[in-house]
């Protein structure tokens, strides 16, 4: 017994061993494939001063200065009732809706994804001080800050002032979040605390709110990327209890209701934009599993009962966006020419699996889109921060 004991530790400590010299040959791998885009988006963000909520207000907010407010994306005046409520139409978006404060929180993450990934490159102080100033406006000063709350998004005029499905929108704090994490054991102490005390109060109120909860029980990506933002921000807040909440979830709920047991997304399918619905669920999915996964808790190992999995729904998934061409059903109504792109599902997929095709691919892919809609639905643009 006690030989076979030692023969199983022995055989984990080998497991151990090569899944770290795998990680560090992704992570060296990432730093040889962006670290001109890194430094050069570093450059950029140096130079970038402060645009929060406050900065541009729209008069069809129900809310105030400080609160974020955005439009639905698919959402247009009805032409049989031009001042009437809009109607809808399913993945076409109207390039008349307000979309200012959404595309603050794009910028703004961008700046601090690129200033921690050169922080990380390069340990120059110079990018914390930059991010310091962007975290203070948003997080701190009293006067530009961002109410901690997504009561006034995606609002449709003449239906809603605000919905659940809005809460989407902050998917693109999850690399202030982790950028903070990042850059925290280099930055003023009283700016650290005074963000983790905003997402902490956000926390709050998503776990709380009626349009939190709706949007936690979406039965399609809306609610896995639920999950993968609280789980996100409950890291950079040290919260355990969320995290497990977010761990159950992902196995108890989310893969087993919206994977089929061939590794695809039935409700994704569904949609008018089949193809980049089904990369963006997979994408949030593979991210849930790189933010939660602990040695004792190891979501990338997890299978249902019948097998579902993230590692059978990436290779469900790659070989279409290996070569689009083999995709069968039909193209998506808008933007089907701008994906993929340099997807998350590849680079961690490779990263917990040791794939050197994942890994291939991703490495020819576009690393950085300019297509906004491609931007707004690829909230993890800088890989090197979330890797260990």
């Amino acid at each position: 017994m006690k030989k076979v004991l030692i023969l199983g530790l022995l055989l984990l400590n080998i497991m151990v061993f090569h899944s770290a010299a795998n990680a560090n040959n992704i992570e060296k791998e990432v730093i040889k494939t962006l670290k001109v885009t890194i430094l050069k988006n570093a450059e950029w963000a140096m130079q970038q001063k402060t645009v929060t909520v406050t900065d541009e207000q729209s008069s069809r907010s129900a809310g105030g200065k400080h609160d974020f407010y955005s439009e639905g994306d698919y959402w247009w005046p009805d032409p049989k009732d031009p001042k009437g409520p809009y109607i809808q139409k399913d993945g076409l978006t109207n390039p008349e809706n307000f979309v200012a404060h959404r595309l603050a929180m794009i910028r703004f993450s961008k700046i601090i994804g690129a200033l921690a990934s050169a922080y990380k490159l390069t340990g120059d102080q110079k990018y914390v001080k930059q991010a310091v100033k962007h975290l203070r406006a948003w997080f701190i000063n009293e006067t530009t800050l961002m109410n901690p709350n997504l009561q006034y998004a995606q609002a449709i005029q003449g239906r809603f002032t605000g919905r659940g499905i809005g809460i989407i929108d902050t998917i693109h704090f999850m690399e202030v979040a982790q950028g903070v994490i990042v850059l925290q054991k280099a930055m003023d102490a009283e700016v650290l605390t005074g963000t983790r005390k905003w997402f902490a109060a956000y926390l709050d109120w998503l776990m709380s709110h009626e349009y939190g909860k709706a949007e936690m029980n979406a039965l399609n990506n809306h609610g896995t990327c639920f999950v993968m933002q609280v789980a996100s921000f409950a890291k950079l807040c040290n919260n355990d209890q969320l995290m497990e909440f977010c761990s159950n979830r992902y196995k108890t709920v989310l893969l087993p209701n919206q994977m089929a047991v061939d590794g695809s997304f039935p409700r994704e399918l569904s949609r008018t934009k089949p193809y980049g619905y089904s990369i963006f669920n997979l994408d949030a999915m593979t991210m849930l599993c790189q933010i939660l996964s602990t040695k004792a808790d190891n979501l990338w190992d997890y299978k249902t009962s019948d097998e579902k999995s993230i590692k059978k729904g990436i290779e469900y998934l790659y070989p279409f966006v290996a070569d689009k061409s083999k995709w069968t059903l039909k193209p998506d109504v808008m933007y089907w020419e701008n994906w993929p792109v340099a997807q998350p599902l590849l680079v961690f997929g490779a990263n917990a699996y040791g794939n050197q095709n994942w890994l291939k691919t991703w490495i020819k892919l576009e690393h950085d889109p300019q297509v906004e809609e491609v931007v707004r639905n690829l909230p993890i643009r800088n890989p090197l921060i979330w890797l260990n």
